[in-house]
């Protein structure tokens, strides 16, 4: 890219500026293969000149061309600038973005003119801005690669076209209360200018609206009273459906969101019967069990941390009443928050999974106590991580048997249950519970 011209109006040249910033940033992105999340804030840290204003242009801009990279990838011109013009100025015109004087700037410099939306565009009218501006046919199924199609179970025609309209837009913020009532942190939450609302399902979820939101500010965040978890993650807690005197193990549990969830779903069952059981939490990660150490003491929850240290159980065997594996997966169901991971991972993003995941599912079932649950998870949509790795795990060990749950957005009845992003305004997830022989 080239720096602005002296002649350009100020627009132009911020127009030309953001567009600088934001190709040296997609292609560190593309080159390092690093998160989209990490290098915007390692770049905001660095580069403290930017304002609120500017920071938000750079990071929807950044994070549009990601979700509709699919599309923006088949356009052609006669030189490279001229693209990454036409480029920044279909992404930011698809999602309605409300700097028109910089789109306008960016149309301008790529030498192509049309109207701008009122509002954010589905895929299907996205499609036809498309073709209005390039002449370029684009397919809905182009807005993820050709291995994600073929790993996922085949959909219908209705249920794909859903699944792209889910990948393309944003969902809200999803959190959960806990350690008070669900109407005081509501009344709460909105007297602070937050768009809270209870969430459909789930007597503890909470909507805390689409627009960006500094946690840090919020009192009941900060004391511990609300946590962020997605409503599809929510499923897992409450499939697991820990009892106040059961002990509960988790297995992969990382920063802690499904532990805390566990703990709190086991206070929500303790009312007068005065005994209270025990979450034990564990990781390969050090840092992880710290953050989790602090989230716990934040909420006021006595969680025990056993660090995984070798392929040996990192607890004892036959001592739990449940065991949740929320295993390390390919994370294909949050693509709707990380678009820029449709881009970066490849097929073997999947297929280097399941063999890790039935070890893993293999090894922690020892744990559980004759008559225990045991729960799988992922956060991924592909097939082979989800129902193979499910009955591979039952081929080895037949005292294990599934339970039928009950879909909580549809009321399906089902031994696997995949919570896909159009069903919950949320992530994708996968879940099934097992019982042991006792």
């Amino acid at each position: 890219m080239t720096a602005p011209s002296p002649s350009l109006t100020p627009a132009q040249k911020r127009a030309a500026s953001y567009a600088n910033t934001i190709n040296t940033l997609f292609t560190e992105i593309l080159d390092s293969r690093q998160s989209a999340d990490r290098v915007l804030a390692n770049y905001f840290r660095s580069n403290k000149k930017h304002g609120s204003k500017d920071r938000r242009v750079i990071r929807e801009t950044l994070f549009a061309l990601f979700r509709w990279w699919g599309w923006l990838q088949q356009l052609e011109a006669t030189d490279e600038q001229s693209l990454w013009f036409q480029r920044l100025a279909l992404a930011a015109a698809i999602e309605a973005h409300p700097w028109t004087d910089i789109i306008c700037a960016w149309q301008q410099r790529a030498g192509k003119s049309f109207a701008l939306p009122e509002q954010a565009l589905a895929p299907k009218a996205a499609a036809a801005l498309v073709f209005k501006v390039s002449g370029q046919h684009v397919l809905a199924r182009d807005l993820a690669p050709d291995w994600f199609w073929q790993a996922v179970a085949p959909l219908p025609a209705a249920r794909e076209e859903l699944l792209i309209d889910a990948l393309c837009s944003r969902p809200p913020i999803w959190a959960r209360v806990q350690n008070m009532p669900l109407s005081k942190a509501l009344a709460e939450l909105r007297s602070a200018g937050v768009d809270a609302s209870a969430a459909p399902v789930f007597n503890d979820a909470i909507s805390l609206g689409s627009k960006s939101i500094n946690l840090n500010e919020i009192r009941l965040y900060k004391e511990g009273f609300i946590e962020v978890q997605d409503l599809a993650s929510q499923v897992i807690g409450q499939v697991c459906a820990p009892r106040a005197n059961e002990n509960w193990w988790d297995a992969c549990s990382g920063a802690g969101g499904k532990s805390l969830q566990l703990s709190s779903l086991m206070q929500q069952d303790n009312a007068d019967k005065g005994v209270l059981g025990t979450i034990t939490a564990s990781d390969i990660r050090t840092a992880a069990l710290n953050e989790l150490e602090k989230r716990a003491k934040r909420a006021g929850f006595n969680i025990k941390v056993a660090p995984w240290r070798s392929d040996a159980l990192p607890v004892a065997r036959e001592t739990f009443d449940g065991v949740l594996v929320d295993a390390p997966c390919s994370c294909t169901g949050t693509w709707r928050r990380n678009p820029d991971m449709r881009w970066l991972d490849d097929s073997q993003a999947i297929s280097d999974k399941p063999a890790l995941q039935l070890d893993i599912l293999s090894r922690a079932c020892d744990a559980v106590k004759p008559g225990g649950t045991l729960v799988y998870a992922t956060c991924s949509l592909a097939d082979s991580e989800n129902r193979q790795v499910v009955d591979a795990f039952l081929a080895k060990r037949p005292e294990f048997t599934l339970e039928t749950l009950s879909h909580p957005f549809n009321g399906e009845q089902t031994q696997y249950l995949t919570i896909w992003p159009f069903e919950a305004n949320a992530d994708g997830m996968f879940v099934v519970r097992f019982r042991k022989q006792g």
